[in-house]
């Protein structure tokens, strides 16, 4: 659908006053880094806020605005608060009914049927529980992809990287882990730019257009290294200090930075909570069934790994997000898309010898030997911080009630329900962003 140029009204349900677009030739515009604030022309916090306030309206004004709305972005937020619109408009319609009925009818029936639904909005969930994502297949239709990378000298590298948001507007950096790369946060980087973050997704090492600086850099996987590239990153962004967010390798990274550099890291996201492990406790012996899901280090451990690797890097990369994520049923454009960043020169290399040192099996550079003895003390991590745990995570991964004491500062635990994987900021954008936003205010 189409518009001309200039301002327009467009007509809602009825009793409801027109709101204000402005528009041009590719559809609507939004004036200010907020998609949907922009659209609804209201000074309001959140575009949930302001369906939700509209009671018994806001699901069919937001199915209204969403079969208007020609901008991705806008239909994009519009469909990830969709299935929330619908559950608080189900509960004001209970509500209505219950409010016809006598007093026994409301406490005898009128109030269980609404507390039933209760329990599908995020308001009313457990303190530790996310209510569950929306289905994944709904996720896969509004993948997004970063329109832009940008490329800057740091350390050892030349990283490439994705940046959405003011540039005025408050660091965080979200942290990809493996085999995944920066789209795994394609949906979380929008929904942070529209509250006014600075959102700065950079390829790790190996992975994507990232390259070394030098041919004669050793290619080395060791975890102090990838944080360390991190600090390198923001030091050549000019931040102070960030937010940290990641999963997976991305997790670990930031842990290690939250651990040893707390003056860098102003508050921390973490999949699968506290991920700082050791040379030492890699090499010790696990229960069978421990073991069995570390299958692929022990692979890669062999030189028919490597060479296996090598070759099936993509197909190795399927398989471990279908393991690791077995509810999330992502498409073939979906992982082709972060298949690509396994293309790296380098990625093999750091790839092996990440998961070789882990064991013992590789050796690493003097030069981290400072920062590895730290971390083998397991540091504790005194930044507020909120650590998040899918409910069908399929990869190796601690129990929260295991690493909750390695947390000292403020720190909240969160369950994400609905067949939520490891990879769990693509597979539940609206949970992961949220919790980056709500650590930035613990």
């Amino acid at each position: 659908m189409g518009f001309s140029p200039g301002l327009f009204l467009l007509e809602k349900s009825p009793g409801l006053k027109p709101v204000s677009y402005r528009a041009n030739k590719r559809g609507l515009k939004p004036a200010s880094p907020a998609p949907i604030r922009a659209l609804l022309g209201l000074p309001i916090r959140s575009p949930l806020e302001y369906f939700l306030s509209r009671r018994g309206q806001g699901h069919d004004l937001a199915e209204h605005f969403l079969s208007h709305a020609d901008n991705p972005l806008q239909r994009r937020d519009l469909r990830g608060i969709h299935p929330y619109c619908k559950a608080y408009q189900r509960r004001f319609t209970v509500q209505q009914e219950a409010n016809k009925l006598s007093r026994r009818r409301i406490l005898g029936v009128g109030l269980s049927a609404g507390a039933a639904l209760l329990g599908e909005l995020p308001l009313f969930a457990k303190e530790n529980e996310m209510p569950p994502a929306p289905s994944q297949s709904a996720a896969a239709a509004q993948s997004t992809t970063f329109d832009s990378l940008k490329e800057i000298d740091a350390g050892l590298l030349r990283v490439s990287y994705a940046e959405v948001g003011p540039s005025n507007g408050k660091p965080v950096l979200l942290l990809h882990g493996w085999p995944y790369d920066i789209h795994s946060f394609a949906e979380v980087a929008p929904r942070l730019a529209s509250e006014g973050y600075r959102v700065i997704v950079p390829y790790l090492r190996g992975y994507g257009s990232t390259r070394f600086l030098s041919a004669e850099t050793v290619r080395n996987g060791q975890p102090s290294a990838l944080a360390l590239d991190l600090v390198a990153l923001m030091d050549a962004l000019h931040l102070d200090k960030a937010v940290l967010a990641g999963f997976d390798w991305g997790a670990r990274t930031a842990d290690i930075v939250a651990a040893l550099w707390p003056e860098r890291c102003k508050a921390l996201v973490s999949v699968s909570g506290y991920l700082i492990g050791s040379q030492e406790a890699g090499k010790m012996p696990l229960p069978p069934k421990a073991e069995l899901e570390w299958w692929y280090q022990f692979y890669f451990a062999t030189e028919r790994g490597r060479a296996g690797y090598e070759r099936y890097r993509k197909e190795f990369a399927n398989l471990i997000w279908k393991l690791a994520s077995p509810k999330w049923n992502f498409d073939d454009q979906t992982f082709d898309r972060s298949a690509a960043s396994f293309d790296n020169p380098d990625h093999v290399a750091i790839v092996i010898h990440n998961y070789r040192w882990r064991l013992g099996l590789a050796e690493g550079e003097k030069k981290y030997d400072d920062s590895e003895k730290q971390l083998a003390q397991a540091p504790s991590i005194r930044v507020p911080t909120i650590t998040l745990e899918g409910d069908a995570n399929g990869a190796p991964h601690p129990d929260p009630a295991a690493y909750a004491h390695k947390f000292s500062g403020k720190y909240q635990h969160r369950n994400i329900t609905g067949g939520i994987g490891h990879n769990l900021p693509q597979e539940a954008p609206q949970a992961f962003a949220q919790a980056v936003i709500d650590v930035d205010r613990l």
